[in-house]
């Protein structure tokens, strides 16, 4: 078992290093299984909108396709992935639990889960979002993406964000990945490949989607002036 722990500020929120830090701990897990989890009491409390609100063009492009390579590289990960999510996982921090193989939530009712993208204004990256598609089932599919609200813990398993919820979550988390992990590796990595694979294969319509409509957005001034008055909240 590789784990793997953010520990960064702001609730270890996904900035440029946090995103490079992951991408970088699954390359070194080396096709191992891998329980992701947060330090303290978040999991993640999802993307550094300081950091998203200062960038150009061109530094919200890397951004994005940084966010994009994360994802894949978690979603793609050839060996069992289980997420012990310890505390609030939104927006970003939803992404990253719902790349994984099987989700388990703290029992703690104060935590908060769930993709709000959309309430804050914003587009999904295409594979990211095709990512999300493929891991929720409809009709929470459009409750979860759509409607852009957080969700207590009960409610997240309810709708199909996590699989379970427990006061003993790590230890939970450590068992699920060890029985995942004693399957046959070559056909537990084949048969991921085999789901996941062409769902965040490169299009170029995607791409194309992505330049003249995503992109754009995440930099636009009404977005980065929404910004920066949740930041002042």
């Amino acid at each position: 078992m590789y784990e793997i722990k953010m520990s960064g500020p702001n609730k270890n929120a996904l900035d440029f290093a946090m995103m490079q830090f992951i991408v970088d701990e699954l390359a070194r897990a080396n096709g191992q299984p891998v329980l992701l989890t947060g330090d303290g009491d978040a999991f993640s409390a999802g993307l550094n909108l300081k950091q998203v609100a200062e960038q150009d063009d061109a530094g919200m492009d890397k951004f994005l396709r940084l966010l994009n390579a994360m994802t894949v590289a978690l979603y793609t990960h050839p060996a069992p992935t289980v997420a012990w999510v310890n505390g609030h996982a939104i927006a970003g921090g939803a992404v990253l639990a719902l790349c994984c193989d099987y989700r388990i939530g703290t029992a703690n009712p104060r935590a908060r889960l769930g993709l709000n993208e959309v309430a804050i204004g914003l587009r999904f990256p295409p594979i990211v979002l095709a990512a999300m598609r493929a891991q929720l089932a409809q009709p929470h599919t459009d409750t979860v993406i759509l409607a852009g609200e957080l969700h207590p813990p009960l409610e997240a398993q309810r709708l199909g964000i996590l699989h379970e919820v427990t006061d003993d979550g790590y230890a939970r988390a450590q068992a699920r990945l060890a029985l995942l992990g004693s399957y046959a590796p070559a056909a537990y990595a084949g048969t991921k490949a085999d789901l996941r694979a062409a769902v965040v294969r490169p299009d170029p319509a995607q791409e194309a989607l992505y330049q003249r409509d995503v992109l754009p957005m995440w930099t636009s001034p009404s977005i980065k002036a929404k910004i920066l008055g949740i930041l002042k909240r």
